[in-house]
């Protein structure tokens, strides 16, 4: 029998024991916000360790460290917290809406939300106009039980106003920055999605690409991000750029993340009717299951190396990390088949189709948007409107940062109801088909086709086929600082990050992902590279 005062340490441990299984049952752990899955982040709201009130409460503290120097978040939503004590509710009475249920996502100053937050590109042009109804990918998002947190900064309009502007710079939020190296670009447009997602300021965020707006933010900021093919989610209530080319992506921490977030999302809309054309109607792949360790054994995989020889020098770090990545999907059990090549390449370099295709269909979509908002505060319903009050507002920067891609839009004066619209839509699409992407795909028998991200989005662009960007490596410490032709930013310098991505042929998403899963997997890059600057508080701190 022990003696009173051996026992009472005894019996403060039990008692301690119980106080703290009633505060955090079940053992509880804490996942490190900053590389949280929504797997660990569900089973910690499952587990009641914490509430989705927490999360909200944990990533705004998050936001409010870092923007003032990142700029990453242009606003938060006033009723993020009410909306989350709804969904705590819901769990709480055994309702579970779905894998997203009580996660804080963030979304672009692209995509409406008929909230009290604006849908305005990142200009004050469209301040205070409201969207008639939310997105069709935010409807998704709130049905299946995110919390949309905020939105995110962006190159303004875009990257579709300027000549000589910066990418992730908008009038609205200033200048956005990554999180690798002082005043680093943040690539473009979604640079705040990207950057927020990085730095663990939700649980992901959505972006949009037209050519390269996912896949480059994604790369610089260290994430994954998903560009889907166009008509695999609705851009109903999106402000546009090209109906041929835009479509709605993920940008996540991991594959699978990233994966998950596009099964909520994807589907056919009918306010949309590219989305009409997709193979899988309302049931798309079970995208998240296609993330297996074995997704690279047996495929073929080819290597365009005359579009990679437009680098230049081979031994770039660049290029020298592309080569490392190809060792190691090879090891994987994939047959690399080199010279791949995109043959009318070259010509693509040399063309103006392509640009002038989105030029018009910019001219003709931006105002069937216009004309659909439910408020137009500042009346503006053509492109010329909209450039009229930038070059009159204070507030734009103009004109130190011009209107030139506008200017050139309107002088060239083609829409895409012109009668050379479509000849120049054909040019453009033999850059893509069978002089580009769909022809090194066919004649060589592949699954697939990898680049740096660096140079993967132009010809997927112009056919609307999908990408996947993968973390995989930095610059090394002897890489010299290469600023922006603006002199504001710095695109090249020790530690900035480094990306692989995945091409295929439309619609070939579960495949890519099954890929681009196994080479995560092997890899875990993301946690090797070091940021200068980091949110600290955790989801402890708020409870």
């Amino acid at each position: 029998m022990l003696s009173h005062w051996r026992l009472w340490p005894f019996l403060l441990a039990l008692f301690m024991g119980v106080l703290e299984s009633k505060r955090h049952p079940q053992r509880c752990s804490f996942p490190v916000l900053i590389d949280a899955t929504s797997i660990e982040l569900q089973d910690g709201l499952r587990r009641g360790c914490f509430k989705s009130v927490d999360l909200v409460k944990a990533y705004i503290a998050r936001i409010t460290e870092v923007n003032s120097a990142l700029n990453a978040v242009l606003e938060i939503n006033k009723d993020a917290l009410e909306i989350a004590e709804q969904l705590d509710q819901e769990r709480k009475q055994g309702r579970i809406r779905g894998p997203l249920h009580g996660l804080p996502i963030l979304i672009k100053d692209l995509i409406g939300t008929s909230d009290g937050m604006e849908t305005a590109a990142g200009s004050y042009a469209l301040v205070g106009a409201k969207v008639r109804e939310d997105a069709t990918v935010v409807t998704k998002l709130r049905e299946n039980g995110a919390i949309i947190l905020g939105k995110t900064s962006l190159s303004e309009w875009a990257n579709f106003r300027s000549l000589n502007s910066s990418n992730g710079w908008n009038a609205r939020g200033g200048q956005t920055y990554g999180a690798y190296y002082l005043n680093q670009d943040p690539s473009g447009s979604s640079s705040g999605s990207g950057v927020a997602t990085d730095l663990g300021l939700a649980a992901a965020a959505l972006g949009t690409e037209t050519s390269g707006s996912i896949i480059l933010p994604g790369e610089k900021s260290n994430i994954v991000g998903i560009k889907p093919t166009v008509g695999l989610t609705s851009r109903y209530m999106v402000i546009p750029i090209s109906e041929r080319q835009d479509t709605i992506g993920p940008m996540a921490r991991t594959v699978k993340d990233a994966a998950m977030l596009l099964q909520v999302i994807a589907g056919v809309d009918v306010k949309d009717n590219y989305t009409l054309a997709s193979p899988f109607g309302k049931s798309p792949p079970d995208y998240a299951a296609a993330c297996t360790l074995s997704g690279l054994k047996g495929k073929r995989i080819g290597v365009p190396r005359n579009v990679i020889n437009t680098l230049g020098n081979p031994r770039t770090p660049t290029i020298s990390t592309f080569e490392r990545a190809i060792s190691l999907i090879a090891g994987a059990g994939a047959t690399i088949v080199e010279d791949a090549n995109f043959t009318a390449y070259n010509a693509f370099l040399q063309s103006q189709a392509p640009s002038i295709v989105v030029a018009a269909d910019f001219l003709s979509s931006l105002p069937r948007y216009l004309s659909a908002l439910s408020s137009n505060l500042n009346n503006l319903y053509r492109l010329e409107d909209i450039r009229h009050f930038t070059m009159h507002s204070s507030l734009e920067d103009y004109p130190s940062r011009d209107t030139g891609l506008w200017d050139l839009v309107l002088l060239a004066r083609v829409n895409n109801t012109s009668p050379e619209f479509w000849s120049l839509y054909q040019q453009a699409l033999r850059f893509g088909e069978e002089g580009g992407l769909l022809g090194a795909l066919s004649r060589n028998k592949l699954d697939a086709v990898i680049l740096p991200s660096y140079l993967a989005s132009s010809i997927p662009g112009i056919i609307g086929s999908p990408i996947i960007t993968v973390p995989f490596g930095a610059f090394p410490k002897a890489t010299a600082v290469r600023y922006n032709s603006r002199a504001n930013l710095v695109q090249e310098a020790p530690g900035i990050p480094l990306g692989i991505s995945f091409l295929g042929a439309k619609w070939s998403e579960e495949t890519l992902i099954a890929m681009a899963y196994a080479f995560e997997q092997r890899t875990l890059a993301r946690k090797t590279l070091h940021r200068y600057i980091e949110p600290s508080t955790e989801i402890r701190d708020v409870l």
